[in-house]
């Protein structure tokens, strides 16, 4: 009872401090040990023996007891998933059963099909923010099968954002935004391999993590960010979502100059000055408004994945929420550029 009483109080103190089960189990086994050598050790009717069950071969019968039962249990753990691979069907094809079924209603699209949805599944796509904009862009990402989805942000998620931000909850708050949101994708599509990254794009690794991915969402609310995300993307010839929000009014479009479309600064070559585009915290925005225009930055994502349809490549598309009135313009690639410009002449020389 003595030695008994011992390894149950290891136990238990590992266990207070979350110690890993190995070492409880390794701390365990050198009592045992201590035990076994004490009895070899000492003499015949020395008080210690005495109390820890007066001979060895009790230790050494129990140590045969345990290491049959632990055979016996992992022999059954075998056999049982041995048996289970048996039952379990082989996947052929590209889908599972459970996605063929997730996906039926995009597969049975003329547009989409089969292939459309494969070229989802073996995409990669980065979402800049899990703000507004990132949130209902990450949910249907996901929800459409886009193989590989990861997001970036180096923001907490605050009370406030909740009124628009839907990926998070309530519980949520004071987590990292990519961590909630890493959550709520895996719980949403368990067939993807959802990535974040717990900080704030830079420019010293935004070429290097930009040129991981086929497409990238730009759903930053900063104006340096979405800068710095466009040279980026034109510096890995990575094609690019951006949208943006401002009280009642979006705008979003697809930025591609390396297949001869414009750039974010060819259409925006200089921020406004400031005060001109206060931001959400100091003019507000409407809350439907941010899942409006980033589902249509996740439907430009798969339609271009999926090459479906036509995409915004040369085209602002302007939405306002106030009115229900949406309207295009046309935009092009500038031959001055300072961004994707020179980039060109560079590639011409």
């Amino acid at each position: 009872m003595l030695v008994f009483g011992l390894a149950a109080g290891l136990w238990g103190l590992g266990a207070a401090l979350r110690t890993p089960q190995q070492a409880r189990l390794l701390m365990i086994g050198l009592l045992w040990v201590g035990v076994v050598s004490m009895h070899i050790l000492l003499p015949a009717g020395h008080p210690l023996r005495n109390a820890t069950g007066g001979s060895a071969a009790f230790w050494v019968y129990f140590a045969i007891f345990v290491a049959l039962a632990f055979s016996y249990g992992k022999g059954v753990h075998f056999l049982k998933e041995k048996a289970d691979r048996r039952n379990t069907p082989e996947q052929k094809g590209p889908f599972s059963e459970a996605e063929l079924d997730r996906y039926a209603r995009h597969i049975m699209l003329r547009e989409i099909g089969g292939p459309g949805q494969k070229a989802l599944k073996d995409a990669k796509v980065l979402v800049v923010g899990a703000g507004g904009l990132g949130s209902p862009a990450l949910l249907y990402l996901g929800a459409a099968g886009v193989g590989t989805l990861s997001v970036i942000d180096d923001d907490l998620v605050d009370n406030s954002n909740l009124q628009r931000q839907v990926i998070h909850r309530d519980k949520d708050i004071g987590r990292p935004k990519v961590q909630s949101a890493y959550d709520a994708l895996c719980a949403q599509n368990p067939n993807i391999d959802v990535r974040s990254y717990t900080r704030r794009l830079t420019a010293e690794i935004a070429e290097e993590l930009f040129a991981e991915y086929d497409l990238v969402l730009d759903g930053s609310d900063n104006f340096e960010t979405r800068y710095l995300g466009n040279a980026a993307a034109v510096a890995t010839e990575t094609p690019l979502v951006s949208g943006a929000l401002s009280q009642w009014e979006g705008q979003l479009s697809l930025f591609d100059p390396a297949n001869g479309g414009p750039c974010y600064a060819c259409v925006f070559p200089e921020p406004p000055a400031e005060g001109l585009a206060p931001t959400c915290a100091e003019a507000g925005v409407f809350s439907p408004l941010a899942g409006i225009v980033g589902c249509m930055m996740a439907a430009e994502a798969i339609k271009y994945l999926a090459e479906a349809g036509e995409t915004l490549q040369g085209q602002l598309l302007i939405y306002d929420a106030l009115y229900g009135e949406s309207r295009r313009m046309k935009i092009s690639k500038r031959a001055d550029c300072p961004v994707c410009g020179v980039v060109d002449d560079v590639k011409s020389a």
